[in-house]
């Protein structure tokens, strides 16, 4: 985490941004639970039960700068809010997104990147990024239907 932290804390101060309490707090959250997609209510809720006093708007225009700066990829899941991730660089992932609760599952597929590389090879096309988005219901959820 620590390493993460210095990384994220130099592009504040290369931008000429502060890195206040507040910057501080959202970050640790992002760094804590890596794997975790978060929008600015679910970010407050949090931020709320560590005894965190930060507004909603200071969640929010946080976001946006750490989105700015490259700090977070913002995703959109075709809902009404915007949801970040930290861009870490690690892996390229895909989003399992489940209708009846909203959980957000990261997958990896191998069959994913030899489709990439066919299309780049069958149309002459250089691919730079992509998006798959898989909507459906959780395990979860499908038990509870039945």
């Amino acid at each position: 985490m620590e390493k993460n932290f210095d990384r994220f804390k130099k592009i504040l101060l290369e931008n000429d941004y502060r890195l206040t309490s507040q910057r501080r707090e959202i970050l640790k959250v992002f760094l804590k639970h890596k794997e975790k997609h978060f929008n600015a209510e679910q970010l407050s809720d949090i931020l709320k039960n560590r005894d965190s006093n930060i507004g909603l708007a200071t969640i929010y225009r946080n976001l946006e700068l750490f989105h700015r700066l490259g700090v977070l990829k913002q995703l959109d899941f075709n809902d009404a809010f915007k949801y970040y991730e930290l861009n870490l660089i690690e892996k390229h992932h895909h989003h399992l997104i489940c209708i009846n609760c909203n959980d957000i599952i990261e997958f990896n597929d191998e069959a994913l990147i030899d489709f990439e590389k066919k299309i780049e090879n069958e149309y002459d096309f250089e691919i730079r990024d992509h998006i798959i988005k898989f909507y459906g219901v959780c395990k979860k959820c499908a038990q509870e239907s039945e």
